[in-house]
C-alpha cells in the first residue's frame, strides 16, 4: 500500500501528482508523519486538523467560541455594508472641533453654490440646489467608507440637468412661467431618480472597477467642455442679456456663443457688468490672498464665496435679483417620484441620467481616493456606488432636487480646515438645512449675476489643470490621450455634451478590450552557464540555443477575450521574433519544430481559452511540431484534465521545468 496512487493521478506526471490528505498528520514538531507511523488518530489530531472534538456535542467551550466568532463575523459584515455601524459607537469628542469647523466652513461655501447651480445651471428654483445640498450629505454620512467625501450637487451634472429641462421645456407654450416650473421639477426627479438607482445598481453588482477602466483623458476633456460650455452660460447673466435671451431662445452652446459675440457689445447692461465683474475679481482676489497665506490658518479658512453674497446681497439697483422663494416648491414636501407625471419624461432623459451616474461616480472616486490617500483609509468602490446611489435615491423623495455627488474641491478643503469622520459631512447637511428654512428670506436682494460670478470662479478651478494635462500627453507622446481629449471636447461643444461622452466612453471602453485582447507571451532564452530561463527582449544576455525550439512565456491568465488572438500572437513571434513588423514584411525566422510553453504565470485558464489551447495544439502537432508545456500549476492541470488537453499530449509532455523540458528535446534529438 506504501505504493499506492490514487486513480485520478495515475495518468499525471510523478512529479504532478497530489498527496492524500488523510495519509500523514502533522505533528507537534511540524514535520509530516505518515499516519501508518503513529496509529490510529486521535482526538487531539482531528481538533489540530479543525474538527471538532468529542467534548463540542456537550456545549462546551468551544461551542461558546463559535458562537462568539460568528457574532463577530456578523458584526464586521454589518459594518462594511453600513460603515456608520462602525464608526459612530467608536466617535471620540476629540474629533468633534475639526468635524464642526469642517462642516461649517464647507457649508458656508455650498450654500451660495448649490443656489447658483439650481438657478443659474438647472433653471429651476433655488431651494431644490439646498436640498441636493443637504439630504444626500446625510445618507451618504452613514453609507459612505469614505470620511471626508462631500456628496452635493455639481456644476457639470447641474448643467447637464438644466440642458435636458431646456429641451423639454421648448415644447411648452409658456417655458417660463408656472408650468414651465412644474414641468422642470417633474423632469430633475426622474434624471435624479433613475441616477440613483443606476448607481445603486451598479454598485450592487460591483461595478466600481469603472474609475480604472475609464481614461482620465476622457474626464479631463469632459471638464475642459463643461468648463467652456459653464462659461458661456454664464457671461449671459453677467452681460445683463437675459432678458433679450428669453426673446432670441438660442439652445446650442454654439448658438449661444454667436449670440455673445453680437450682442455683448451693443445690448449689455452697464451696471450688471460693473457688479458681476466686481464680484468675481473680490472672488479671484481672496482666493488668491488665501493662498499667499495658507500657514495662517484664520486666513485660509475664510469663506470668499460667503463674504461675496453677504457684501453684494441688498443691491437696489436695477439688476435682476433672486426674489422670493419659497422653500414647499409642489404640493406637499415630500412625494414618491416614480409617478405618472415624472414617468413620462423617463424616455428622454434616460441617457443624461446614464452620463451623469458615469461621471459622477468617476469624480467623486477621484476625490474620495485622493482624501483617502492622503490620510490613511482604505475605501470601497462598490460600497461608494451604492451610498452614493440611495443618497440620490432619497434626494428624489422632494421634488426637483438636483443629482449630488462627491467634489474633489470640497473634499480637499474638509481635510484641510480639520474634518475626521463623516460627523462633518452630518454638520454641514445640518448647517445647510438651517439656511434653508430660515436664511433664505434674507438673500432676497441677492443679484442673480452675483450668482453668476460664483460659477465662473468654479470654472476657472475645472480648466485650472487642464494645460498641465495636454503638455503632460504631449510630452509623453500620448497621441491617443490627446485624440481623447480633443474629441471629448469638440463633440461636447459642437453637438452636444452626451454626444461627446458616450462617443469617448465606447472609445476608451474599446481601447481596454483591444489592450486586453492581447495575451502577453514572451521568448524566453538561456543565461549563459546557467539553467536560468529569461525574456530575451529583457535579457539581451539570454541566447536562444535549442535548435528549432521556441519556448515562450505565458504571462497571464487565459480567458475567452484574450485567448481569441493566441495563435495570432503565437504565429507572429514565431515567425517574427518579439520586434516590432508589419504583416507585410517577410518572415524574420524559421518555423519552431519544438514548442515550449512556461506557465508559471498563468492561475487559470477558462473554458473558452482551453478550447482554443486544445486547437492550437492539434494545429501544431498536424505540423509535425512537438509540444512541451513546464511550470504547470496543480488547479490549471486539473483545467486541463478536464479539457482533454493532458489526455492529448500524453503525461511526457509535461515537465516541472524549462530545462527539463529542453534536456528532453536533446535527448530525443540524439
Amino acid at each position: 500500500m506504501a505504493n499506492y496512487v490514487p486513480s485520478e493521478d495515475r495518468h499525471r506526471p510523478p512529479h504532478l501528482r497530489t498527496a492524500s490528505a488523510a495519509s500523514s498528520i502533522v505533528g507537534a514538531e511540524g514535520v509530516m508523519t505518515p499516519r501508518s507511523e503513529r496509529g490510529p488518530l486521535l482526538e487531539t489530531d482531528i481538533e489540530r486538523l479543525g474538527g471538532a472534538s468529542r467534548d463540542s456535542q456537550y456545549g462546551s467551550t468551544s461551542g461558546n467560541i463559535k458562537a462568539s466568532q460568528g457574532r463577530k463575523k456578523l458584526r464586521k459584515k454589518i459594518q462594511y455594508y453600513i460603515p456608520s455601524f462602525g464608526w459612530i459607537p467608536k466617535y471620540s469628542t476629540s474629533s468633534l472641533g475639526g468635524d464642526l469647523l469642517a462642516g461649517v466652513t464647507v457649508a458656508s461655501m455650498l450654500i451660495p453654490q448649490s443656489v447658483s447651480y439650481a438657478s443659474s445651471l438647472a433653471k429651476l428654483s433655488p431651494v431644490t440646489g439646498l436640498f441636493s445640498a443637504s439630504i444626500p450629505g446625510i445618507i451618504y454620512a452613514f453609507l459612505g467608507t469614505s470620511r471626508h467625501m462631500n456628496v452635493a450637487p455639481e456644476a457639470a451634472l447641474s448643467l447637464l440637468l438644466g440642458q435636458a429641462v431646456d429641451d423639454i421645456r421648448r415644447d411648452l407654450d409658456d417655458p417660463h412661467g408656472a408650468e414651465g416650473d412644474a414641468v422642470g421639477l417633474a423632469v430633475a426627479t426622474t434624471i435624479t431618480i433613475q441616477i440613483g438607482l443606476i448607481s445603486f445598481m451598479f454598485g450592487f453588482i460591483r461595478l466600481g472597477f469603472l474609475d480604472v477602466i475609464l481614461s482620465r483623458a476622457l474626464l479631463r476633456g469632459f471638464i475642459a467642455a463643461m468648463a467652456v460650455i459653464i462659461l458661456i452660460e454664464q457671461l449671459i447673466p453677467m452681460l445683463g442679456l437675459v432678458p433679450l435671451e428669453h426673446i432670441v431662445h438660442p439652445s446650442t452652446t454654439v448658438e449661444k456663443l454667436l449670440f455673445l459675440i453680437e450682442n455683448a457689445f451693443t445690448k449689455s447692461d452697464p451696471t450688471t457688468i460693473i457688479i458681476s465683474f466686481v464680484a468675481l475679481g473680490t472672488l479671484v482676489a481672496v482666493r488668491m490672498f488665501k493662498g499667499m497665506f495658507k500657514p495662517y490658518w484664520f486666513i485660509y479658512r475664510l469663506p470668499e464665496v460667503l463674504l461675496v453674497v453677504l457684501n453684494f446681497t441688498g443691491t437696489k439697483k436695477n439688476v435682476d435679483i433672486l426674489g422670493s422663494v419659497k422653500v414647499i416648491t409642489s404640493g406637499t414636501f415630500f412625494q414618491f417620484p416614480i409617478r405618472p407625471s415624472n414617468m413620462k419624461y423617463l424616455h428622454r432623459t434616460t441617457s443624461t441620467a446614464v452620463v451623469s451616474a458615469v461621471v459622477g461616480y468617476l469624480d467623486s472616486m477621484v476625490a474620495a481616493k485622493q482624501a483617502a490617500a492622503r490620510f490613511g483609509y482604505s475605501i470601497s468602490p462598490n460600497r461608494e456606488l451604492v451610498a452614493l446611489g440611495a443618497s440620490n435615491i432619497g434626494a428624489s423623495l422632494i421634488p426637483g432636487t438636483l443629482p449630488a455627488f462627491g467634489s474633489i474641491g470640497r473634499t480637499r478643503i474638509n481635510g484641510d480646515v480639520g474634518g475626521v469622520t463623516q460627523m462633518a459631512s452630518l454638520v454641514c447637511s445640518a448647517v445647510v438645512l438651517l439656511a434653508t428654512f430660515f436664511l433664505l428670506p434674507w438673500l432676497y436682494y441677492l443679484p442673480k449675476c452675483v450668482l453668476a460670478s460664483i460659477i465662473t470662479l468654479v470654472v476657472l478651478s475645472l480648466l485650472q489643470e487642464t494645460p498641465h494635462d495636454l503638455i503632460y500627453y504631449w510630452k509623453m507622446g500620448a497621441w491617443m490621450d490627446l485624440l481623447l481629449v480633443t474629441l471629448t471636447f469638440v463633440l461636447s461643444i459642437v453637438w452636444n455634451i452626451e454626444v461627446g461622452i458616450v462617443v469617448s466612453l465606447i472609445i476608451s471602453l474599446l481601447l481596454v478590450v483591444h489592450r486586453s485582447s492581447k495575451t502577453r507571451m514572451s521568448i524566453l532564452g538561456r543565461i549563459p552557464g546557467t539553467d536560468s530561463w529569461k525574456p530575451i527582449n529583457e535579457n539581451p544576455e539570454a541566447e536562444e540555443d535549442v535548435s528549432g525550439a521556441l519556448i515562450i512565456q505565458i504571462r497571464e491568465n487565459l480567458d475567452f477575450a484574450n485567448a481569441a488572438q493566441l495563435k495570432e500572437r503565437l504565429r507572429r513571434l514565431e515567425l517574427y521574433g518579439v520586434d516590432k513588423s508589419h504583416p507585410s514584411e517577410d518572415p524574420r525566422r524559421t518555423q519552431a519544430t519544438v514548442l515550449v510553453f512556461h506557465m508559471a504565470d498563468m492561475d487559470h485558464c477558462d473554458a473558452s481559452a482551453c478550447q482554443i489551447f486544445y486547437e492550437l495544439i492539434e494545429e501544431y502537432r498536424s505540423r509535425g511540431v512537438e509540444i512541451f508545456i513546464t511550470h504547470l500549476r496543480a488547479e490549471t492541470l486539473k483545467v486541463f484534465e478536464r479539457a482533454g488537453i493532458v489526455k492529448l499530449l500524453g503525461p511526457d509532455a509535461f515537465h516541472e521545468n524549462v530545462a527539463n523540458a529542453v534536456a528532453k528535446i536533446r535527448s530525443n534529438s540524439w
